[in-house]
């Protein structure tokens, strides 16, 4: 999604970017909401509202990576809603609580709308303000909408992440992820028949973003599970999530794109002699140099 998108600002040491289709989508949804106040200026104020609320909802899931230890460093908004690229560890725990946060700042904001509204009724705004009135309500309806959206249960939705981090505790890593997609394949189904039924474009759009990511997932579980039968070499292991690496062929040379075991030849491609400072961890996809995967092993062992 990144071509095509706009750069921002950084904070925080994360870059937000914007796709372009976003204000395509913004200049037909806020000219379908005519009507609804007196100016189109209060319409452009709703959406960007919507911005804004996507916006937090996304940095609570970035800082929560980071407080856990994972990186975070780019957020992309688009129609269809925001995407925070966070990495956190290969933790049940860590992945809930990086998943959960998004959610929970949705929770924390409204409180602080809807006393905004409750006030607006008790001063009579709806008689006085009564654009700044409805305005209230609408950014109140638009939080607590975006919330329960996301934390229905269907992956790749929050809801459907959460419950795979939960599931991870029981069944692993990789089955849970096999089950949440497949949850998430019912979920996504369910949504193309209201799509039909509403006939909503947009709702079908969502529907097939799911069923895409659902897809995307259970190759991915798949895989996983692949990897966790693969046999493993002793004596090293990766100094972040302290997995210890396959045996076999599976890592690529960036000069001649030949496969070769990193670890049974030293950190060098047997084909060209290029020779890498660090070795990608499968399972976390850190980098580390080679004698930290080697001291890692020794501290695992207890040594």
């Amino acid at each position: 999604m990144r071509q095509g998108s706009i750069h921002l600002t950084r904070v925080a040491g994360i870059d937000l970017y914007l796709h372009w289709s976003w204000f395509v989508v913004a200049a037909i949804e806020i000219a379908s909401r005519t009507g609804r106040y007196s100016s189109p200026v209060w319409n452009v104020l709703e959406y960007l509202a919507l911005f804004g609320i996507v916006l937090l909802h996304e940095f609570g899931h970035a800082l929560a990576c980071r407080q856990v230890g994972g990186t975070a460093d780019r957020i992309m908004l688009w129609p269809l809603g925001g995407v925070a690229y966070v990495n956190p560890p290969p933790r049940p725990g860590a992945t809930l609580w990086s998943l959960a946060a998004g959610p929970l700042v949705n929770v924390a904001l409204l409180p602080l709308f809807g006393g905004a509204v409750a006030m607006g009724s008790s001063m009579g705004w709806a008689q006085t303000f009564p654009d700044f009135y409805r305005f209230s309500w609408a950014v109140l309806w638009i939080d607590g909408g975006l919330f329960v959206f996301n934390i229905l249960p269907i992956y790749p939705l929050d809801g459907g992440q959460i419950l795979r981090s939960l599931l991870w505790f029981v069944l692993g890593r990789a089955r849970s992820l096999a089950v949440a997609t497949v949850l998430g394949f019912v979920g996504a189904a369910g949504f193309v028949v209201l799509a039909l039924w509403w006939r909503s474009t947009w709702t079908l759009l969502i529907a097939a973003f799911m069923l895409m990511n659902c897809w995307s997932g259970f190759k991915q579980a798949r895989a996983m599970l692949r990897n966790e039968k693969r046999p493993r070499r002793e004596g090293f292991a990766c100094p972040s999530c302290g997995e210890k690496p396959p045996l076999g062929e599976f890592w690529k040379c960036a000069r001649c794109s030949q496969t070769f075991d990193t670890f049974a030849t030293g950190a060098a491609c047997p084909h060209c002699g290029a020779q890498f400072p660090n070795t990608m961890c499968g399972q976390c996809h850190k980098f580390h140099p080679m004698n930290e995967w080697l001291s890692s092993a020794y501290a695992h062992r207890g040594v």
